[in-house]
């Protein structure tokens, strides 16, 4: 079974008669356990393309089907659940409550989930991205490079078979941005978890086993169609 298959996706936003076509026949699909980068410049889409594919936004046609599941078929009560137990997402901001510990803003999607052993869980994820030391630190006494690992161990907290990724490195330094891609691409590795990044960054990009050029609404993947964007 495939991770994920986009099957014809369009996504058409209309202000008064004003229609922009965002995606136009989008067609994707990933195997578990690879890591596809998806690129392209700022406002070809890529950033709506993951929205889609997390379920956080519907497609004005196609298809978005996860692990066998079409979510665009789901409503929106069972999408958010779906999305709970099967995808995390990490942003480039790091969407971490703020008035939280490390632990406890890693230890909430579990409470939510009514997971068992949730706080060892929270321990185990924060030693995992080397940050065991900081759990009781609020995200204001971290550094970025550090929030940014309590939000990936957020995203992991649910133990998803899909990780998704938009622009999560573009607030970091070059150092700190490739420790984190690092951690990625080792989970991807030796956990098989399949990861979608979407980057304009072309070192980020260069980490993954595949890359996906997003033009004028629609996806590439071979140097002549790149050439034609």
């Amino acid at each position: 079974m495939d991770a994920l298959q986009l099957q014809g996706l369009y996504k058409i936003y209309k202000e008064s008669d004003i229609e922009t076509v965002a995606l136009r026949d989008a067609s994707l699909t990933v195997r578990p356990g690879e890591f596809v980068a998806i690129t392209g410049r700022s406002g070809a889409g890529k950033s709506t393309l993951l929205h889609l594919i997390g379920g956080l936004a519907e497609p004005s046609a196609g298809r978005v089907v996860i692990e066998g599941t079409d979510i665009t078929r789901l409503s929106e009560r069972d999408r958010a659940a779906f999305r709970r137990d099967t995808i995390g997402m990490v942003y480039q901001a790091d969407n971490l409550i703020s008035f939280l510990s490390a632990f406890e803003n890693v230890l909430l999607p579990m409470q939510i989930a009514r997971q068992k052993n949730a706080a060892a869980r929270a321990r185990s994820l924060l030693a995992e991205v080397g940050l065991a030391e900081r759990m009781r630190h609020r995200p204001n006494m971290l550094s970025g490079g550090e929030r940014q690992r309590i939000a990936i161990a957020v995203a992991l907290a649910n133990e998803p078979k899909l990780l998704l990724a938009d622009e999560l490195t573009g607030e970091l330094d070059s150092t700190t941005a490739d420790h984190v891609m690092g951690f990625l691409a080792a989970l991807n590795k030796d956990h098989g978890l399949t990861l979608i990044v979407v980057t304009h960054n072309k070192a980020v990009a260069a980490r993954a086993r595949r890359q996906v050029r997003i033009a004028d609404g629609q996806l590439y993947e071979n140097e002549t169609a790149y050439a034609r964007s």
